[in-house]
């Protein structure tokens, strides 16, 4: 069985760890709550642990999928809870997903695929018996909150990646990899931001409606992690405007490039072009051409061509095509 923690608390403070079978049958005193910790368990494991706290079948199978979105049911007197998370792997956000269900009595949490534990919330937690005591809602607030904090150090690492590139494009134009590196960015960036959309949902849904097992004491606690969510979405919305703003910037750097080299290929091509037109008009070996037998035509050709095309290349100069 993958259970990462099993643990009795009565009144916020820690009584033992415990058995799963042992928290599914043994009375509650007023107070108590059992707080169950799985890691990715088979459809087996997750069956027993569902037959023991009574967990209704159509939730059990949503928990097992893990590519649940972000959402909040009620089965009778207990309430379902479905959140992502994000997890940066190089250059690729990979989302896990946790969900919870909630009973009067209970929590259990059903974590796929999210490389943090809940070891440090649960640490934290047992040091503060006061805001334990609230019961199973207020463990459920604090992991939702762990889960959206671990989002803004995957938004600063994409945030700090995305500034230097910005940086980088004015001087050096992107290449075709890059720019494609780029666009699959710009792609996990918005399904990032639509997840996170989804969690403000979620989070403000906790915080606002009539639920089981959600007392009115706890509701701010959501109201708070609906901020959080609102903020590293208002967050994900300035990085997919800079991934954005890059490959537009790009764009218009390339084009002015281009821009320069067509003006000085044109320059060049006019200047060349009096020489090629003085030099292709004698040698054309007409009969009758007077210059042919002047004896100054040769040099008065070559200065004429040097002259005018002297005087070409100081005008492209001084206007900024050469």
């Amino acid at each position: 069985m993958p259970i990462m923690a099993a643990r009795l608390y009565n009144k916020g403070k820690l009584v033992r760890d415990i058995d799963p079978d042992e928290a599914a049958s043994a009375p509650c005193d007023e107070g108590d709550f059992f707080w169950l910790g799985l890691f990715e368990p088979t459809e087996t494991e997750l069956q027993q642990i569902a037959a023991r706290f009574g967990l209704h079948p159509l939730a059990v199978e949503d928990a097992l999928k893990a590519n649940q979105l972000p959402k909040a049911d009620i089965y009778g007197e207990q309430l379902f809870v479905i959140a992502r998370t994000a997890n940066l792997d190089a250059d690729t956000i990979q989302p896990g997903e946790t969900a919870f269900f909630v009973g009067r009595h209970f929590i259990i949490s059903v974590r796929h695929g999210s490389a943090r534990g809940h070891a440090e919330v649960r640490a934290r937690l047992e040091a503060s018996p006061a805001l334990l005591g609230h019961g199973p809602d207020y463990v459920l607030h604090a992991v939702l909150d762990f889960i959206v904090d671990g989002y803004f150090p995957v938004i600063d690492a994409i945030e700090d990646r995305m500034l230097i590139l910005e940086d980088s494009v004015m001087d050096t134009p992107l290449d075709a990899s890059e720019i494609r590196h780029l666009y699959a960015q710009r792609h996990e960036i918005i399904r990032f931001q639509r997840l996170a959309g989804l969690m403000k949902d979620l989070t403000w849904k906790l915080a606002t409606t009539p639920l089981p097992c959600i007392d009115d004491p706890v509701r701010p606690f959501f109201r708070d992690i609906w901020d959080h969510v609102q903020r590293a979405e208002f967050r994900l919305t300035g990085l997919r405007d800079i991934a954005a703003s890059v490959i537009e910037t790009n764009g218009l750097l390339e084009q002015q490039r281009q821009g320069v080299i067509t003006r000085q290929l044109a320059a060049w091509a006019a200047i060349l072009a009096v020489p090629t037109a003085i030099a292709g008009i004698y040698g054309m070996n007409f009969t009758h051409m007077p210059e042919l037998d002047w004896s100054y035509g040769y040099p008065l050709a070559l200065a004429l061509m040097g002259g005018i095309c002297g005087l070409l290349y100081w005008r492209f100069k001084s206007i900024g095509w050469l």
